[in-house]
């Protein structure tokens, strides 16, 4: 009886105890606690965005966790499940705006956490911590750069850009344009247009630059002289680039020859042995003919050309040969024109003097004469030389009828001074002669028919001695 009593007893406490111990059972409150790190701030610019450094609370306490992504209206965008998910995210592929990140540490049962969902809707037993913004900024841009190309000749003269205009969508903290040679390395950083527009491309020597636009955020690191723009490294954007060549300038160098005299006789005149500098540059060129003004008579595209040119169709006067060289858009290059007006990008040689002498006697008036051989002396009288006769040099020539120089009286005085009687009886014959230097066979014993030279023989005037 006692053992049985006992026995109940003993059921009874356990079944008491049970009974006490389910009363006993604490439901987990989850708490989240302090979620630390951030906040963080990333431009939309194609390169991936991470956070880290995200730390949670050690005390938080929940069944079961993850982090939750929102955006600022608690639109749930990511469930990444742990820290190293969490950090994997690429934040540049929401494009802007500002994300929140969030710790959520819950209990079996929970309603809402679902992609797409909103987190102000989450039903169930859990906490979120507070949240950690991720501002996506949209990224520098620098757009399109617009103008040029420009195609400058190193010369001497400034050469200035113009007409070059940024994007006006063009976004970013800080702005500069930047100037680098054809391999990216960094020739100038003018911070503005007005800046841009005041440099002198001229003094870079021949080659090729550059200019770019940057946008960028602070904290660039590379944009310096010397530094290549290929290296920059921070948040920065670079427009396409506008080309400037920087070309040798045209140098038509010394043109070698001459110079040439010819005498206007109707005999053809071609200049020859005439050479160009090999060192002469410039896309395109021509040989320059002027008069000694400087206007234009001829533009012989070649040496051939040149060297087929008759002078002695110009007539009586100076002639000038010149070398040209010239890039596309030289105007005032044109027959009629004057070589001291061209305008564009050209350079003229030295020039070649073509004289062209011309040498008229004219018309020599007076007599004919009639003396007798008697021993008084004869001399002529009223003889007049053509008041247009031309010629560098002139005298009279006193030959015989068959053209032997007889006498070269210098002047009209010296001619009128002459004694034919003395000569005998026969025939003589006066010319006025008009000529240029380096004539030869005007002289005492020789025949005027073999003169050679530039001359010019007027009729002549019969002298009879009878």
């Amino acid at each position: 009886m006692f053992k049985k009593t006992i026995f109940a007893f003993m059921a009874m406490s356990l079944l008491l105890s049970s009974c006490s111990n389910d009363d006993d059972v604490t439901p987990i409150t989850p708490d989240a606690g302090i979620l630390n790190g951030g906040p963080f701030t990333f431009f939309v610019d194609g390169q991936p965005d991470m956070v880290s450094g995200i730390t949670t609370d050690p005390d938080a306490v929940g069944t079961n966790r993850t982090f939750v992504i929102t955006d600022d209206a608690g639109n749930i965008l990511g469930l990444p499940p742990t820290l190293e998910a969490l950090e994997g995210v690429d934040f540049d592929g929401a494009g802007t705006g500002t994300c929140l990140i969030w710790y959520l540490r819950f209990e079996d049962g929970l309603l809402g956490a679902e992609m797409g969902q909103n987190a102000n809707d989450l039903e169930g037993n859990f906490d979120l911590s507070n949240s950690i913004t991720v501002t996506r900024n949209n990224g520098p841009n620098a757009g399109t750069l617009s103008g040029g190309p420009f195609t400058f000749f190193v010369d001497g003269q400034p050469d200035m850009v113009s007409g070059i205009t940024t994007d006006p969508n063009a976004i970013g903290s800080n702005n500069t344009f930047v100037i680098t040679d054809d391999a990216g390395n960094i020739l100038g950083l003018p911070p503005t247009l007005e800046a841009l527009e005041g440099v002198d491309f001229d003094g870079a020597g021949l080659g090729t630059c550059l200019i770019w636009y940057l946008r960028y955020e602070d904290g660039l690191v590379g944009a310096e002289m010397g530094m290549n723009a290929n290296n920059l490294s921070g948040i920065f954007s670079l427009s396409n680039s506008i080309t400037v060549n920087r070309n040798e300038a045209p140098n038509a160098g010394t043109l070698s020859g001459g110079p040439f005299t010819f005498c206007v006789d109707g005999t053809i005149d071609n200049v020859n042995g005439i050479t160009t500098d090999p060192n002469a540059v410039g896309t395109n060129s021509t040989f320059v003919i002027t008069d000694d003004l400087g206007n234009i008579l001829g533009l012989p595209p070649t040496l051939d050309a040149l060297e087929g040119v008759d002078f002695d169709g110009a007539g009586a006067g100076v002639c000038l040969i010149w070398y040209l060289r010239f890039e596309d858009g030289l105007m005032g290059a044109e027959m009629g024109m004057n070589a001291n007006n061209l305008s564009g990008i050209f350079s003229l040689s030295n020039a070649i003097t073509v004289t062209r002498n011309q040498s008229n006697a004219g018309t020599l008036s007076g007599g004919p004469f009639n003396f007798t051989v008697d021993g008084t002396p004869d001399m002529v009288s009223g003889i007049t030389t053509d008041p247009n006769a031309v010629g560098a040099n002139s005298t009279f020539v006193i030959t015989d009828d068959l053209g032997n120089i007889l006498g070269l009286p210098p002047t009209l005085d010296a001619l009128e001074g002459v004694d034919f009687d003395g000569a005998g009886v026969g025939t003589c014959l006066i010319w006025y002669l008009r000529f240029e230097d380096g004539l030869v066979g005007a002289e005492m014993g020789l025949n005027a028919n073999d003169l050679d030279g530039c001359f010019s023989l007027s009729n002549s005037i019969t002298v009879n001695r009878n």
